[in-house]
């Protein structure tokens, strides 16, 4: 990728600035800086403080929660991974409607969408010219449907910008008989795009590149949507590939010269150098999230792997091998749903507005982009529920954010109340203080901090709040980093005055913004866990529940059903441990002064006494942890010899609904057989499946079978680990009942 990081040197003056500033060296860097020669780690260290956002990156700060759609054939297969196999017919909306897409995500505060237009198994959503795999070939609308061309048209007419996801991986062009991917053709010099009679480009540019067959139709296909669908401002590139070991290569040079050719103002995400993913996709943030990552070689000459450390450009991780620094902002990816594509509206899981919105504030509040994916339905629309869920995320976010009960204060520099990013206090050393006095008491339990990124990068590393209480200063939160955004929570305080502290700082900080906020907190969410002896116990969660040392309490009042149906008042008021020996579909939520909390759904098994569980290596003991209740034991297998398989041993006959999955930690199944058997010698098969993408979103799956099935012994064969991983696991396995 060479050239592609020319660093751009921009020198402020100090007589030129409307802050407060220091005396410090006025040279900064965008995107990119290459450490001098002799540095200190200290030096660096402060030089890192001087790498902005490249302008493209400010552009995708200002979209700091954009949606994701995930559609194609996977909607009509119930699949996560499809296979490359799939007729072109399977795929048939009966309604598609983008424009639904786009208003319920404008309402939800959504101003930017990637749409996922090839999948790993290659299928495309656009008028392609390269390959019959798509909806060229699709009898829905006789092959001329296009769902890129009409998202292209809603995106505009409700002011949302585009992306494009990409799969490198392509099963079909793997599997497919003259397939390009794998195909040991030669890399030589090719001419992007390929022409095509009878559908010419209007866009008449063309580029040369070193290209052998598949990196050709990648190219061409990058050209179509680039030039035909635009203004795109994001190609998506996910490093995920169901079928390795091809010796296909990708000339990542050449695409990301295409797209910085055709759309300059376009994002490059994941194998890419432009922002990168938190490193899990279930909503996780890192306490700690600083987007200036240390690289011991250029970007030019850089992988761009996943980077899933906790840490990963702290202090410490600066070292005398740190050669260049890079912006490198993250962005933190989830479903609305329980898997990416929509599977159906009976089982699959939902996420409520509340937990939708603790997600944002932790992502956006967090130094991060939110990226949440709303999958549309067979139809081509969002189900109700989501709908329901995205116009209640954004009537919260703008209840809480758009009232600033800073208004009218005064501080002692005035430009961090000015709502104008372009201007910033900036301290006189590396620590400071802050002091802002409101114009009476107001009951506040937010407070969101903004450093002037575009101007000064990245700078604080520790911080403190402090509210004037009764007089005295009182510490209510602290934080790390702050960068383009930090959100700070914590109990509500009736205050008049606050002082913001940095503690540590890179070089002097650099604040461009502070505001306050109130949110009214929906009664706590409900925390529930079945211990080996069957008693089910529940209450409601004492801290936020992505905490790992999250305890659950009683204090707020719980009713709960177990048959499925939403509870309220009028349900069963939980007051102590029960048993609930055939498990059931338990759903419960706190209310506090009739005002109702978030579901929590949980589905439990029928629960496991006296059962033995054996494996195809004949073992017994390992395999019996899948059903005792601690996810943290589990069972692995090694897939090199026979065909692995799972079964379980009842003890008598059950009426068998279906089962729930929790892979282990170094052991996860991708594809599997479900038999039962009531002799543990004739073996039926119920049901075929695969748990996609099982490895970055390895929750608890829920299999449910077309018809509950009488059986004493139930077995999962053929067993199959994903990529090129050689082990299969199961942290737990329970069986649902029928009855």
């Amino acid at each position: 990728m060479k050239n592609l990081f020319n660093k751009i040197t921009l020198i402020f003056f100090v007589a030129a600035m409307a802050t407060a500033c220091t005396n410090e060296n006025s040279e900064y860097y965008t995107q990119t800086v290459e450490i001098p020669d002799g540095y200190t780690v200290e030096q660096k260290i402060e030089l890192s403080g001087k790498v902005l956002p490249h302008p493209r990156q400010m552009l995708w700060w200002e979209d700091e929660f954009k949606g994701f759609i995930h559609y194609g054939p996977n909607t009509y297969s119930g699949r996560e991974w499809g296979t490359g196999f799939e007729e072109s017919d399977l795929f048939h909306p009966t309604g598609l409607d983008t424009d639904q897409w786009c208003e319920m995500m404008s309402a939800a505060g959504i101003t930017r969408v990637i749409m996922v237009v090839k999948h790993h198994d290659g299928y495309c959503l656009w008028q392609t010219r390269y390959t019959d795999h798509s909806v060229v070939s699709s009898d829905w609308k006789n092959g001329k449907g296009d769902v890129l061309k009409e998202l292209a048209k809603s995106c505009e007419k409700y002011g949302l910008r585009l992306g494009v996801y990409l799969s490198p991986a392509d099963l079909y062009q793997i599997e497919s008989d003259g397939g390009y991917y794998g195909n040991d053709s030669e890399f030589t010099e090719r001419t992007i795009p390929r022409k095509v009679e009878g559908r010419p480009f209007s866009d008449t540019r063309s580029f040369t590149y070193l290209a052998d067959d598949y990196n050709e139709y990648f190219l061409n296909q990058l050209f179509e949507l680039l030039t035909e669908y635009g203004p795109i401002h994001e190609v998506w590139f996910d490093g995920a590939n169901p079928k390795p070991g091809t010796g296909q290569t990708y000339n990542y040079e050449a695409w990301y010269d295409l797209i910085r050719h055709l759309a300059p103002d376009a994002v490059i995400f994941g194998k890419g150098p432009d922002s990168r993913w938190c490193g899990n996709e279930g909503g996780r943030t890192r306490e700690d999230e600083y987007n200036v990552i240390p690289l011991e070689v250029s970007p030019d000459n850089f992988d761009w792997p996943d980077m899933t450390n906790e840490n990963i450009a702290g202090r410490d991780k600066i070292t005398e091998e740190t050669k260049f620094f890079h912006y490198y902002p993250a962005e933190t990816n989830t479903s609305i749903r329980h898997g990416w594509f929509w599977r159906n509206d009976e089982e699959q899981q939902v996420r409520n507005v509340d937990d939708v919105f603790d997600i944002y504030e932790r992502s956006v509040g967090g130094n991060s982009q939110f990226h949440l994916n709303i999958p549309p339905n067979t139809e081509g629309k969002f189900s109700p529920r989501d709908a329901e869920v995205l116009k209640a995320v954004g009537k919260k976010i703008r209840n809480v954010y758009d009232s600033d009960l800073l208004a009218g204060a005064s501080a002692s520099e005035k430009n961090v109340l000015d709502n104008d990013n372009s201007t910033w206090w900036q301290a006189a050393g590396k620590q400071a203080s802050l002091e802002i006095t409101l114009p009476e008491q107001r009951k506040i339990n937010r407070f969101m901090i903004m450093e002037a990124i575009a101007n000064r990068g990245e700078r604080v590393e520790e911080h403190f709040l402090e509210a004037r209480i009764d007089g005295q200063w009182v510490k209510i939160a602290e934080g790390k980093t702050v960068g383009h955004k930090r959100i700070l929570r914590f109990p509500p305080v009736e205050t008049d005055a606050f002082r913001l502290t940095i503690a540590q700082s890179r070089l002097a900080p650099a604040i461009a913004h502070v505001s306050a906020h109130y949110y009214d907190e929906p009664p706590k969410p409900v925390v529930m866990d079945r211990n080996s002896e069957g008693m089910l116990n529940m209450g409601v969660a004492s801290n936020f529940v992505w905490r790992s040392e999250n305890t659950a309490d009683q204090s707020q009042d719980i009713y709960y059903t177990v048959d499925g149906t939403e509870p309220d008042e009028q349900s069963v008021k939980y007051t102590e441990p029960f048993s609930l020996p055939m498990g059931g579909h338990v759903k419960a939520r706190s209310v506090v002064e009739n005002r109702m909390g978030p579901v929590t759904e949980n589905r439990l098994g029928i629960l496991p006494e006296g059962w033995t569980a054996v494996d195809s290596e004949g073992k017994t003991s390992e395999p019996a942890r899948v059903l005792d209740g601690n996810p943290y034991s589990g069972w692995t297998l090694e897939t090199g010899a026979g065909a692995p398989f799972l079964s379980v041993d009842m003890q008598q006959e059950y009426l068998v609904a279906g089962f729930t999955y929790l892979p282990a930690r170094e052991g996860f199944i991708e594809s599997f057989k479900v038999e039962i058997s009531n002799d543990g010698q004739n073996w039926t098969t119920v049901q075929w499946g695969t748990f996609g993408n099982i490895i970055n979103d390895p929750g608890q799956r829920v299999v449910l079978f077309d018809k509950p099935e009488n059986a004493r012994h139930f077995r999962l064969s053929e067993l199959t680990a994903p990529g090129s991983h050689n082990r299969v696991g199961a942290g737990e396995l329970q069986i649902l009942s029928g009855d």
